[in-house]
């Protein structure tokens, strides 16, 4: 990923982001995938800058990386898209409301979430140069 602009900043805020179905229960199954794949970026869309980079999924969770600017706070962002999508899918696929009768939700309350950074070792040498002269500015590329 290469570098961000906002008009006061430069940013590299990528995120893996992972969530669970309600229960754990396996609803995840080809077609609402499919559909799940199409409409995530019509969600995201509403948000300026946020961007998905890759999704993926299993029978009971998902995940994805994206791309999220430091103007959002990443829970917000994530319960923007639980919410949504969930409000998508119980629309979409009504034989939903038989498996969460209870409760119009999807998804389970929690998720995980860990940032995705440049390598380690480029940041160490990166660091290590800072302070010493040198002919001209070092070039590291992230």
């Amino acid at each position: 990923m290469e570098l961000k602009k906002s008009s006061h900043g430069v940013y590299k805020t990528e995120y893996h982001i992972a969530y669970i179905t309600k229960y754990r229960r396996r609803i995840l199954n080809p077609g609402l995938q499919a559909y799940l794949r199409k409409v995530f970026p019509k969600v995201i869309r509403a948000m300026p800058g946020v961007e998905l980079v890759k999704l993926g999924m299993e029978t009971d969770h998902l995940h994805m990386v994206a791309v999220i600017p430091p103007k959002y706070a990443v829970s917000d962002v994530i319960g923007k898209l639980k919410g949504e999508t969930a409000s998508l899918l119980r629309t979409k696929f009504p034989w939903l409301k038989q498996v969460y009768w209870k409760e119009n939700l999807v998804w389970s309350p929690g998720f995980f979430v860990s940032s995705v950074g440049v390598d380690e070792k480029e940041i160490i040498k990166y660091v290590s140069w800072q302070g010493r002269q040198d002919l001209g500015q070092i070039k590291i590329r992230f």
